[in-house]
């Protein structure tokens, strides 16, 4: 193909066609003679079959942060390769800088590099590479795009997880709690903590005749509280999440509120799984002390809301499934009379009866400010109405409610988790 750089050549050699005796004859000339160079420069420039094309880099990063995924490029002809590069990905990828000029001696190779700063969580997959080799005189060039051999990449845009910066107050706060729960409750828990010899006033059930024979001494056993309790986060992805709190979705702050909430747990030695659900499960991730942050926050990053009406019957079943001890079920939805009303309350004795359950929604900041609206003040008054309505329903049955602002939301779900381990309601 021939670039604009041709067109120019022929429109300024065009300035001598007054000289010619045939003005016709001299525009004929001159474009043969640009045709014929355009030819030359086009059998100059590198074959693109010659040419191989990775790449390496990031596979994920933050949402928020910035991430480089290189891009080599290895002459294997034996001409010297003059390409323009355009390295395309979806928008919300913020991929920049979007077109390299890269000039390649045979046998050689060059890596330039893509930043990427996503705008969104979730997959950002590269979309196109296309590639132009020009000639010498880049008057002409080869070109294609998206060829079967172009490598793939996808990036993967985790949550931001901002709620990471309540963890060392929260841990802190458990420590304390901890210490006090193990010293009140050293001989009354159900998990052994150690064998200690035996003192006037101890139980004489408590004897451990076996060690007692060993060590030629009368030792007893003390009890502790449990630890290994079980958390569930249920996150709903039906269509009140799509609802905007603040800047972004319900959904993005319950994943924020949900990571807080099970690094609290893991580090109080609970175990913790998760399930994302609207009509069917979406996501789900359980596992082992030291990998289970990792496998949740990848579980958690590809998440989208669901514009459907969430199936709690089938969010109730998967959760008595799942988990045959008691648990604390931490519901992440909304305080919605007809969502929760029609489809929660009529399955939820099922699942309060086997778990603690909390029901976990972030505040609607539109309700707040329709009551200074003399317009909208009815409909908001009646809207909060109905759900004081659901909370108190929901509480008959036993279940916490929660319902927090967007900004306070993560801490005061872990919280509330704190207040539940004190008060021996896990």
């Amino acid at each position: 193909m021939v670039t604009g750089r041709a067109a120019l050549l022929l429109a300024l050699t065009s300035a001598t066609l007054p000289l010619w005796p045939s003005p016709w004859l001299g525009l004929a000339v001159l474009a043969g003679a640009v045709l014929v160079l355009s030819t030359m420069d086009l059998a100059l420039a590198a074959p693109l079959r010659e040419i191989e094309l990775t790449r390496d880099g990031a596979r994920t990063v933050r949402s928020g942060e910035t991430a480089t995924v290189s891009l080599r490029v290895a002459n294997r002809s034996p001409r010297v390769l003059h390409a323009d590069i355009r390295d395309s990905w979806v928008p919300s990828a913020g991929a920049s800088p979007s077109v390299h000029r890269v000039v390649v001696e045979p046998g050689s190779a060059v890596t330039v590099e893509t930043s990427l700063t996503p705008t969104r969580r979730g997959d950002r997959p590269a979309v196109r590479l296309t590639l132009r080799s020009y000639g010498p005189m880049r008057l002409a060039f080869r070109q294609r795009a998206g060829r079967p051999e172009t490598p793939q990449w996808t990036l993967r845009v985790l949550p931001r997880f901002d709620s990471r910066r309540f963890l060392p107050e929260k841990t802190a706060r458990l420590r304390t709690l901890e210490g006090a729960t193990v010293t009140r409750g050293r001989g009354q828990g159900t998990e052994f903590d150690v064998l200690r010899e035996y003192v006037i006033g101890d139980d004489v059930r408590s004897i451990d005749w076996r060690a007692s024979a060993r060590r030629s001494d009368v030792l007893v056993r003390t009890w502790r509280p449990e630890r290994d309790r079980r958390v569930v986060c249920v996150l709903d992805t039906g269509r009140t999440s799509a609802v905007l709190a603040g800047a972004e979705p319900r959904l993005d702050a319950a994943i924020d509120a949900a990571l807080l909430l099970a690094a609290l747990a893991l580090r109080a030695g609970d175990q913790v799984d998760l399930l994302a659900v609207d009509t069917a499960v979406r996501a789900s991730a359980s596992g082992g002390r030291h990998v289970l942050l990792p496998r949740l926050v990848n579980a958690l990053a590809p998440l989208q809301p669901s514009l459907v009406e969430t199936d709690f019957e089938l969010v109730v079943g998967e959760v008595l499934r799942r988990e045959r001890k008691r648990a604390l079920v931490v519901l992440f939805t909304a305080l919605e009379p007809g969502a929760l009303g029609d489809g929660l309350l009529p399955v939820l004795p099922r699942l309060a009866t086997r778990h603690k359950v909390l029901v976990a929604a972030v505040h609607d900041p539109l309700l707040a400010e329709a009551q200074g609206d003399p317009y909208l003040a009815a409909a908001a008054l009646r809207t909060l109405g109905e759900r004081d309505r659901v909370r108190s329903a929901l509480s008959r049955h036993g279940v916490e409610v929660l319902d927090a602002p967007v900004d306070a939301f993560a801490s005061r779900v872990a919280d509330t988790y704190l207040a539940l381990k004190q008060a021996g309601k896990l």
